[in-house]
């Protein structure tokens, strides 16, 4: 089974939100992951840098959404 491209997976107000402020966050990262992947051997340490990253990008992208949905009025529970 195909995955849904970026075009076909329709969002709600609140989530395409959340992906329009992600948006930057992801181009940046993906930036630094290319050059990173781009010299240099790619395991030993690079692949705990790789992790780290996107760990970090992960925190980063459940504050954007915490904070969005701080603006409506709560964080809800997951």
């Amino acid at each position: 089974m195909d995955r849904p491209t970026r075009c076909e997976i329709e969002l709600n107000e609140d989530e395409q939100r959340i992906y329009e402020r992600l948006e930057p966050l992801f181009e940046e990262e993906r930036r630094r992951m290319a050059r990173a992947l781009g010299n240099g051997p790619l395991f030993g340490q690079k692949e705990f840098e790789l992790r780290d990253q996107v760990h970090d990008l992960g925190a980063r992208a459940l504050g954007v959404a915490a904070d969005e949905r701080q603006k409506k009025g709560g964080i809800r529970g997951s």
